[in-house]
C-alpha cells in the first residue's frame, strides 16, 4: 500500500508511527463531521416508538366511530364516504379517500359510493392546491397485499400532493423520507382550508 511502508521486522515501528498518524487524522476528520452534520428532529415521532402492540381491527372503521379531530384525523365525512390524512404520510397532505362500508374491493362497494369518492377526489385536490401549491399529485389504490395495500380488508385511495424535487438524497440513499410539517399542523391547515371552500357542507 501507498499509506505504509512494507511491515518487515526492521521498520515495524515506521508502521505504527504512520498508523498513530492516519488514525489521529481520520479521528479529527470524523469530529468535524459532526459538528457540521445536520440533525433531523421529530419528536412527534416518539408515540409511535413507544407503542409497543400492533391495534387490532379496522383502523378505517375505527376512525369513523370517533369524534372528528387530530386523533381520528378525518377531514370530512360525506353520505358513503370520508376523506381522512394518512398517518404516516408520503407528503405533507397525503390524504384518503374511503367508503364507510368495509369492503376489500371497488367492485363491492354500490356505483354511488363510487361516484362519491371520485368527487370527494377532485375536492381534495382543490384542497390541497390551496392549502399546499404542489407541482403534481399521485392518486391511487393498492387491492389486495400482494399489490402492496396495507390495509387491505377495507379498500381506499390515496391522493398525494407532490413537488418538484421533493426527492432528495435522504430518500434515495436512506430509503427515509422527511416530513417537514407536524402532523396536527397538517390536520388543521387541510381541515380549515376544506370548510373555506366548501363551507355549506
Amino acid at each position: 500500500s501507498h499509506f505504509f511502508k512494507p511491515i518487515h521486522e526492521e521498520n515495524a515501528r515506521y508502521f505504527f508511527i504512520n498508523l498513530l498518524q492516519y488514525t489521529h487524522i481520520s479521528q479529527i476528520l470524523y469530529k468535524t463531521y459532526l459538528i457540521f452534520m445536520d440533525y433531523l428532529w421529530s419528536p412527534w415521532r416518539m408515540a409511535y416508538i413507544q407503542k409497543h402492540h400492533q391495534e387490532s381491527g379496522c383502523v378505517f372503521c375505527k376512525a369513523l366511530h370517533q369524534t372528528d379531530g387530530e386523533e381520528n384525523l378525518i377531514i370530512y365525512r360525506g353520505k358513503l364516504a370520508f376523506v381522512i390524512l394518512n398517518r404516516y404520510p408520503y407528503t405533507s397532505g397525503h390524504l384518503m379517500v374511503v367508503p364507510n362500508e368495509h369492503r376489500e374491493d371497488f367492485t363491492e362497494l354500490l356505483p354511488e359510493a363510487r361516484a362519491e369518492m371520485m368527487e370527494l377526489i377532485s375536492k381534495s385536490m382543490q384542497v390541497l392546491r390551496a392549502s399546499y401549491h404542489p407541482d403534481g399529485f399521485n392518486l391511487g389504490a393498492n387491492i389486495g397485499s400482494a399489490a402492496g395495500a396495507g390495509i387491505p380488508q377495507h379498500v381506499h385511495m390515496h391522493l398525494v400532493p407532490r413537488w418538484a424535487g421533493d426527492t432528495n438524497f435522504i430518500s434515495t440513499l436512506g430509503n427515509t423520507r422527511v416530513i417537514p410539517e407536524a402532523l396536527s399542523k397538517t390536520y388543521w391547515r387541510v381541515f380549515k382550508q376544506w370548510h373555506v371552500l366548501f363551507p355549506d357542507e
